[in-house]
């Protein structure tokens, strides 16, 4: 077994394992790669987003999940559009944007069960999570106006992508 004081060396260089099917980061990398002020995660929410290339997707089919990459324009940081659909709750979504691979900036659930935040408030779902500081994506609040017709899939994606400021779209197309 290993203990605290034994990690393997791989963890001195910034690397990370698995134990028991358990992801054990560096303290430094974790802090350095999967942590943002508030001011950095609203600077990546509002900045422009578009695809990479011209890929035709095609809308996940129940159980099933797609993988966008986006960048900005100017191609400094890279994101990703991520799509899952649930495997019985046909009516169950979710849609995401990551920066820095694994950093949520917003995440919307539909057709799920209540979210409850860390002060103890439950959500109903729909909602939309943001990130906060120090909480990463663990709150939620209601789903804004802006998204008009939450049992739409299609229509809430094309709305997901307008509030994450995807300005070139990639190009979805259901089956």
């Amino acid at each position: 077994m290993i203990t605290r004081n034994k990690l393997p060396s791989t963890l001195d260089k910034g690397y990370s394992v698995r134990l028991k099917n358990k992801l054990i980061c560096h303290p430094e990398k974790r802090m350095s790669e999967l942590h943002l002020t508030q001011e950095e995660a609203e600077k990546f929410l509002k900045e422009e987003k578009n695809r990479i290339d011209n890929t035709e997707y095609l809308f996940p089919e129940s159980g099933g999940s797609l993988h966008i990459p986006l960048k900005t324009k100017d191609n400094t940081e890279h994101f990703m559009l991520d799509i899952r659909r649930a495997n019985i709750e046909l009516k169950k979504n979710t849609f995401q944007t990551r920066v820095r691979k694994e950093i949520v900036l917003v995440r919307l659930d539909l057709g799920g069960p209540p979210h409850r935040n860390p002060d103890g408030l439950e959500i109903l779902c729909p909602h939309i999570h943001l990130y906060r500081e120090g909480f990463g994506d663990k709150w939620a609040y209601p789903l804004p106006v802006l998204f008009t017709n939450p049992t739409d899939s299609l229509l809430v994606l094309e709305q997901f992508m307008d509030y994450c400021n995807i300005k070139e779209k990639p190009n979805i197309q259901r089956k």
